[in-house]
């Protein structure tokens, strides 16, 4: 892979040859390949020394989306001042040069992303801080105006009284193509949804589509990059609020969202940014949705290991391990919501 990656930069920068060392694969991703490496090139003038990351498309995965899709988010974020994402550098919606599409990004270094470190007692000082500047990033997210930015190249908008919908009628067909037992639970949860639609989106936002604590680069001092573009679209920005507050990812099951934060303070760090009012009936309506996404999002990895698609033991860990967990999850919700 080495090779592969020094012979596309070299053509890329259009010099001679260029050295990557230190290359490696980002554990946990479920959705893509994703690599970090050095890379050394001499020009004309001067010697450079950089830093990427690489997201590859794997054989299969959780989420079924194209390269070119979360590229155009990032490229609209580019930057922002208050919403950080890393520079996209390229891109390639083929398999020519790497056996399947990718893109290649600056790396933001000297950052930590998991969800599990930030509740090590070395963060504590600096934890609150992070919390509440998760949910001013997703305010700003959702207040963005993505009119006339990359995000228009590939998706449409929904019409404001569509998104739900669109988003229940996505994740049922990927439960019905991908369940490899009955679903009685996710079912139940399926046909209360359709018997109470929310009302429409009070307007139609960007949705970071897997918007958690996981999904951010922080350091001591703050947030300095929003990852993991691969689910983004247009929508009801409650959705992004719903999924971030999903119990799966309280991971002291303390009831501190992403583990990090209580509701209220998250939902009001979200209000002052967004400029907009929670509508407390609909978020529970989206979080019961939410329950049924992460179930059609285990049984997709379940079904691509169980068929041979792919080998990748993460794929059915999530699911023996979230899959029973997800139905408590969503009894839950739909009991809050009854």
């Amino acid at each position: 892979m080495e090779a592969a990656i020094e012979k596309y930069l070299a053509l890329k920068l259009g010099v001679p040859s260029v050295k990557v060392s230190h290359l490696l694969r980002i554990p946990g991703g479920a959705s893509r390949e994703t690599w970090m490496f050095k890379a050394v090139w001499n020009d004309e003038e001067e010697r450079h020394a950089e830093e990427f990351v690489l997201r590859l498309d794997p054989p299969a995965s959780l989420v079924e989306s194209e390269r070119e899709h979360e590229y155009a988010f990032y490229r609209a974020f580019e930057g922002h001042p208050e919403i950080p994402v890393p520079r996209m550098r390229w891109l390639e919606t083929g398999p020519e040069h790497m056996g399947a599409p990718f893109f290649i990004m600056d790396r933001i270094p000297n950052c930590e992303s998991s969800p599990r470190t930030i509740l090590e007692p070395f963060w504590a000082e600096a934890r609150p801080m992070l919390a509440r500047r998760k949910y001013e990033i997703l305010g700003r997210i959702a207040r963005f105006d993505w009119r006339g930015s990359t995000i228009e190249s590939v998706i449409a908008p929904p019409a404001l009284d569509a998104c739900w919908k669109r988003e229940l009628d996505y994740w049922e067909d990927m439960i019905d193509r991908h369940e490899i037992s009955p679903q009685p639970i996710s079912r139940a949860a399926i046909r209360w949804l359709r018997a109470n639609p929310p009302p429409p989106a009070e307007r139609i936002s960007v949705v970071h589509g897997d918007y958690r604590t996981g999904n951010f680069l922080y350091r001591t001092d703050g947030i300095h990059g929003i990852v993991d573009w691969e689910m983004a679209h247009l929508g009801d920005p409650l959705e992004d609020l719903a999924w971030s507050f999903m119990e799966a990812w309280e991971w002291a099951r303390d009831g501190k969202k992403g583990g990090i934060i209580d509701v209220e303070d998250a939902i009001a760090a979200w209000e002052h940014t967004s400029g907009m009012t929670v509508d407390r009936d609909a978020l529970r309506w989206w979080d019961v949705l939410m329950g049924v996404k992460g179930q059609a999002l285990w049984l997709t990895g379940a079904h691509s290991f169980a068929d041979g698609r792919s080998s990748e033991l993460i794929l059915a860990m999530t699911a023996y391990w979230l899959n029973n967990f997800q139905d408590e999850i969503l009894l839950r919700s739909m009991g809050r919501s009854a």
